[in-house]
C-alpha cells in the first residue's frame, strides 16, 4: 500500500491566528529560540499498489482543487510517503517498513 502525502499553507500574506497563539505561548513554555509559527494541513491519501507519476499528478490535482482553498493557501508540497520513509530511514540507518 503507497501513501501520498499533502501538504498546505496559509499563504503569507494572510493571517494566522492558530500560529499567533502558538508564537505566543513557546516563551512561556520556555522555548525562546523561535520567532515565528505558521500552522498549515498536512494530508495523507492512501493507495492500493504503488505511488506512480500519474497517483502523484492525481494527488496534486486533488489538493489544488478540494484540499486546499487556492484563494488563501498554497499547496507547499505533494510527495511519496513511502519514498520519503525509505530515504529517512536510510539516513538514519534504521530500517524502514511500509
Amino acid at each position: 500500500m503507497g501513501r501520498v502525502v499533502v501538504e498546505v499553507m496559509p499563504k503569507p500574506e494572510i493571517l494566522d491566528p492558530q500560529g499567533k497563539a502558538v508564537v505566543g505561548a513557546l516563551p512561556r513554555l520556555g522555548f525562546t529560540q523561535f520567532s515565528g509559527v505558521r500552522q498549515g494541513k498536512r494530508f495523507e491519501l492512501e493507495v492500493d499498489g504503488e505511488v506512480t507519476p500519474e497517483i502523484l499528478a492525481a494527488a496534486q490535482e486533488a489538493a489544488a482543487t478540494l484540499l486546499s482553498n487556492p484563494v488563501i493557501e498554497d499547496v507547499v508540497s505533494v510527495t511519496d510517503a513511502t519514498q520519503d520513509a525509505a530515504v529517512a530511514g536510510e539516513a538514519s540507518g534504521a530500517p524502514v517498513s511500509a
